[in-house]
């Protein structure tokens, strides 16, 4: 992961942005910034996929340890991803059933977004 220190908050939801690789020599920075984000009460995520070229079972790891700490606090994390590669690594993981994965950050933002 060349970078995941890019995160915007709006409208109460935080925008993770990941770019490069997730394996398991850069999956633990992104550990990391889940866990900061947590401690920071930052429980709605969005986690940003679409410029992530590589993606192993590290990085699926901290995904799902990312998605286990928000929900332990009533939270989300929901994924931003519209690779082919990438979409049919979470569906024969079994993954797509776990994370709600969208088009666009905006497509999520509208789904959250209170009527």
């Amino acid at each position: 992961m060349d970078q995941a220190d890019d995160y915007t908050t709006e409208d109460g939801l935080t925008v993770v942005t990941v770019t490069g690789e997730i394996d398991v020599y850069s999956a633990p920075a992104l550990r990391e910034k889940f866990i900061n984000l947590v401690e920071q009460g930052k429980y709605f995520l969005i986690v940003d996929l679409d410029r992530v070229q590589f993606l192993d079972s590290t990085g699926l790891g901290v995904l799902i340890g990312g998605l286990r700490r928000v929900r332990a606090r009533d939270g989300f994390l929901d994924l931003v991803c519209t690779q082919p590669r990438m979409l049919k690594i979470f569906r024969m993981t079994g993954l797509d059933k776990i994370f709600d994965i969208y088009d666009s950050v905006e497509d999520v933002l509208r789904h959250h977004r209170p009527s």
